[in-house]
Order: structure tokens, then C-alpha cells, then sequence
């Protein structure tokens, strides 16, 4: 009996998304997908157009988020602007750490690629308001560390619950800004 689509979909995104946890994006083919899945590439590219469209869908749910936080941060200016883009960005880190985790070290390839070119505006916007109003190097600095490092703390810690990860982040977080 054949499978239903939307299970198959719904597997196929499983699927890329523990290759790309394994193998990274780029290390991982529409031919790793299926043969995981236990289907043919057609099958695959029956359901996404390409890879691109794979990955594009598995972190919808994280981009809309980013993309409301972005205008949360917009609505505000000064240090409040900095406050809503610090508490909002460790909120999104640790909601979606495991989907940081799957891109680990390809982010900025990844920006290069037409469907995430917004991330990257998206991206320096929170950087600006997380260096606040002061026009300095050291505040720039201090935002994109900031932003590394959850970013790149968060996938460590995935069995840690969120009500401990997240107070520990944004502690981190207020220390790093009193400074800029």
C-alpha cells in the first residue's frame, strides 16, 4: 500500500533534518533524504523543488519568529529597542536550539542564498539595536559576540530545561551590554 503525501513530507522533513543535525546542509544530498526516507530522489523532489525549498521549510516556524521580533524591535528605540532585542533574541535561541543546531558553522553560507537574504538584513537590524544608540565599535562588537555566542551556546545545551537556559542567557546577555 502506497504511503499517504502528507506523512511522506512530514518525513522527508524529518529526514533532512536529522542529515542536516549529522552531515550539515552541505554535506548532505536530496539522495541522502531519500534513501533515509526509503523513497526515490523524484519522491523527494516530488515535495520540495530542491534542497534549498527543503531547508527553507524546515525553518519557516524559526524565521517568522524572527521576522516578529524584528518588528517588535522596530516599534522601540534606545534602550528599549536594546532590551526587546536582547530578551527576544534569547527567547528565539532557546525555542529553536535545535534548529540552530542543524546549521551549526553554515550560517553565513547559507545568508548568501536568495530565499534567506532577509534573515541577514533582519540580522543586522538586531545587531543595531542590541549595540544601542552609541555609535562605537566596542557596542557592535559586544552585539555580535553576544549574538554568537547564544547562538552557538544554545545547541550545547539542549537537554538543559528552558527555564534554567534562559535566565542564564539573558544574565549573560545584560553583562555583556552594560559595557557598550
Amino acid at each position: 500500500m502506497a504511503r499517504a503525501l502528507p506523512e511522506t513530507h512530514d518525513e522527508i522533513l524529518a529526514a533532512a533534518s536529522r542529515r542536516f543535525a549529522v552531515t550539515g546542509y552541505k554535506g548532505t544530498s536530496l539522495q541522502d533524504i531519500a534513501r533515509e526516507v526509503g523513497c526515490s530522489k523524484a519522491t523527494v523532489l516530488y515535495h520540495f523543488a530542491n534542497k534549498e525549498a527543503l531547508l527553507s521549510e524546515l525553518m519557516a516556524p524559526a524565521i517568522a519568529a524572527l521576522e516578529a521580533l524584528d518588528a517588535r524591535i522596530a516599534a522601540h528605540t534606545g534602550a528599549a529597542a536594546q532590551r526587546v532585542a536582547a530578551e527576544g533574541f534569547v527567547d528565539l535561541a532557546v525555542r529553536f536550539r535545535r534548529e540552530i543546531a542543524l546549521l551549526r558553522g553554515e550560517f553565513p553560507d547559507l545568508l548568501q542564498q536568495p530565499a534567506f537574504a532577509h534573515v541577514q538584513q533582519m540580522s543586522e537590524r538586531l545587531i543595531a539595536a542590541l549595540a544601542g544608540p552609541a555609535d562605537r565599535p566596542a557596542a557592535r562588537i559586544a552585539a555580535l559576540v553576544l549574538l554568537a555566542g547564544i547562538a552557538e551556546t544554545c545547541p550545547e545545551f539542549i537537554d538543559i530545561p528552558d527555564g534554567e537556559l534562559r535566565p542564564a542567557l539573558l544574565a549573560v546577555a545584560r553583562r555583556a551590554l552594560e559595557t557598550t
